[in-house]
């Protein structure tokens, strides 16, 4: 057997970003391929290996089928499974216990790939074996007439619970996009029984968004029309108080011109005293202010709540709070 040390693994350089796969990495075959690559390294043979879609030298681990499973395998590691619910070794999941009822599809790309696909044990030189590795696995969508799918993905519990022994659909990659020409539309709760012939649950399941895969902290979505009819309320409520501010400072500057020119009687012979200059001279200032500054700022506050309403709460508004093309119930 030859040394592995005196293989050189041909790994070309990524021109991509530090979190992108390398572009062409043929490390993970076995000694013998290795050895023969790295003789043809700058050959236009090695160079041109995979190019425009043609046959492909590298690394790709031998997948454990199990006795009732069809696999339609492609040449880069990337399988069609026809079988039962397993998503992991044959003992796991609905058909590792024998459980009718649980046909699966397992469509996936990538096995082991984010451990590094090895077609031999790096230490023995041997063939690697691996089976559905439902994290290591580089992309799949799984399909199951009954699985547990939220222990299969490690997903959180959410607002729906674990749920056990349903049929499910798993989607998972690095990125998933869903796209609908004419629109997405997530609906939950259309047939009165499940998969398994039970009658649904009261309580209508709704749809979790749960970022980071941490359900602890999670809060209900707002609906718009109700929250914009809310806010309404409110600015109603915060004009009517500024009528109310308006009003008493109106009483005020009545009381304030009385006080500033106010005057006693004197205990000589009933004579009228003169007014106090301080109050007079406080009392003036008091009403330039009012006048000025107080009903200039109630003004101001009755077009600031104007401009709020229309910017936030119109539809025409720069930031209107509801989504123009998105909804919930």
């Amino acid at each position: 057997m030859s040394d592995p040390t005196n293989i050189i693994n041909i790994e070309e350089e990524n021109t991509e970003s530090p979190k992108s796969k390398k572009a062409r990495d043929f490390s993970g075959q076995d000694l013998k391929r290795q050895s023969s690559q790295a003789k043809r390294k700058d050959t236009k043979q090695n160079i041109m290996n995979g190019v425009g879609c043609g046959h492909l030298e590298e690394a790709i681990p031998i997948f454990i089928a199990a006795p009732c499973e069809k696999v339609i395998a492609g040449e880069n590691n990337a399988y069609i499974t026809l079988g039962r619910d397993r998503p992991a070794d044959r003992l796991s999941g609905c058909g590792g216990k024998g459980d009718t009822q649980a046909g699966a599809i397992d469509l996936v790309v990538g096995r082991g790939d984010n451990q590094k696909p090895q077609a031999v044990d790096p230490k023995t030189d041997r063939p690697s074996f691996v089976n559905n590795d439902f994290i290591n696995d580089s992309a799949r969508i799984y399909i199951s007439q009954k699985t547990n799918i939220d222990d299969n993905f490690g997903i959180a519990d959410g607002s729906l619970g674990n749920q056990k022994t349903r049929s499910g659909i798993g989607i998972k990659a690095d990125a998933v996009r869903i796209i609908g020409r004419d629109g997405i539309q997530l609906v939950t709760r259309t047939d009165p029984k499940n998969s398994m012939g039970v009658k649904s649950e009261e309580d209508i399941g709704g749809i979790d968004l749960i970022a980071g895969n941490d359900s602890s902290k999670l809060e209900p979505l707002v609906k718009g029309d109700s929250l914009i009819a809310a806010i309404n309320q409110i600015v109603r409520h915060i004009n009517d108080l500024n009528g109310v501010v308006d009003g008493m400072l109106m009483i005020q500057q009545d009381f304030n011109e009385a006080l500033q020119s106010h005057w006693h009687f004197s205990p000589f012979f009933g004579a009228p005293t003169s007014a106090s200059p301080t109050v007079e001279w406080q009392g003036l200032l008091c009403s330039i202010n009012h006048l000025t500054k107080t009903k200039s700022d109630l003004y101001n506050h009755k077009k600031n709540l104007k401009a709020f309403k229309f910017n936030f709460l119109k539809k025409g508004g720069k930031k209107y709070i509801c989504s123009r093309y998105n909804n919930v119930n």
